[in-house]
């Protein structure tokens, strides 16, 4: 059974950070593209950020680039979302996602694997 498991998230006060974790586990996705989303409350699930599966390529939401990061280990067949400078309007469930070819990265209708999302909320 293929699982995308997120960990990481929790509270933390406006201008920290966090470093999210998505362990994938009963395939490996060395040869995937792995995605993080948002969803914020209220609001739709929104791209977060992509990386390509040797990692040298990489994605951002135009809104974000700058504040968060995505790398990943292939050997542990984990990707990570570190969060800098977190604002109160960052708290959402995010989400890690996995395709092996998504035509978009920057649509969740192209990821077949989706985690069951960790909750990151930022205080003012």
């Amino acid at each position: 059974q293929v699982q995308l498991v997120e960990s990481g998230g929790g509270l933390v006060q406006a201008g920290g950070s966090l470093r999210l974790s998505c362990a994938a586990s009963g395939r490996t996705f060395t040869s995937a593209v792995m995605g993080w989303f948002r969803r914020a409350p209220g609001k739709e699930r929104e791209f977060v950020g992509a990386i390509s599966w040797g990692g040298r390529i990489t994605k951002y939401s135009p809104s974000l680039k700058g504040r968060f990061t995505i790398s990943r280990d292939n050997a542990k067949n984990t990707v990570y979302l570190q969060m800098n400078g977190l604002k109160p309007e960052d708290t959402a469930v995010y989400y890690c996602a996995a395709d092996d070819n998504p035509g978009d990265w920057r649509s969740l209708n192209e990821y077949d694997y989706w985690g069951q999302g960790t909750q990151v909320t930022v205080s003012s």
